[in-house]
């Protein structure tokens, strides 16, 4: 069994924003691997917003950015469940941060369920288009299509995209973590992406 010391412990807090308990209690686990921690830590922390996705957010704030030399600019909608989870500083950062991977990453809508169904049967007849006569059995192609259709997902949809600052986690996972930390529900709403200076 390897020794988990009071450096690790702060390591894996300072990476994961995990309470030390839980930091002490993954490392145990994963005998020490820190990776294996972070992994156990996230796994954790997803389920345990799944507990609270149910919970009203009626707080929250819309957070602003601007980037590329003042070219592109985003208001993010994020919110939680009381005023004291929405004026942390942990909070906030997490409002800056997604605010900023939209900026760079340019997603088209917040979540999956928000994609035209126009726009997932016109992907799904352009991966069907690319197999035929591949001589594949439906069953096989319609996985194979559902798990191209993850890709594009990953590429256009904000919470399953790869964070721009830590592309192994998602929107979702950095959504998850701040719930987990703060034990609230916590929601990205909306955003709005614009040029700056458009229309005038």
């Amino acid at each position: 069994m390897a020794e988990i010391t009071a450096a690790m412990v702060k390591q894996l807090r300072d990476k994961t924003g995990a309470g030390m308990m839980e930091c002490k209690a993954a490392l145990t686990e994963a005998n020490g691997n820190m990776d294996e921690a972070i992994t156990l830590l996230r796994k954790r922390g997803l389920a345990q917003a799944a507990k609270r996705a149910g919970r009203a957010t009626a707080q929250g704030t819309i957070g602003s950015y601007i980037h590329l030399g003042g070219k592109i600019g985003v208001l993010v909608e994020v919110n939680c469940e009381s005023d004291f989870v929405a004026r942390t500083d942990d909070f906030n950062n997490l409002v800056r941060e997604v605010a900023m991977h939209v900026a760079a990453a340019d997603p088209k809508w917040t979540r999956r369920e928000e994609v035209p169904a126009d726009a997932i049967e016109k992907e799904k007849s352009i991966y069907r288009a690319q197999m035929e006569g591949s001589g594949k059995p439906a069953q096989v192609m319609d996985k194979i299509i559902e798990g191209k259709l993850g890709s594009f997902y990953s590429q256009f949809v904000l919470l399953d995209q790869p964070s721009v600052r830590d592309p192994n986690v998602t929107i979702a996972q950095l959504v998850a973590q701040a719930s987990a930390k703060t034990g609230e529900n916590i929601q990205v709403t909306r955003f709005v992406r614009f040029r700056v200076g458009e229309g005038e």
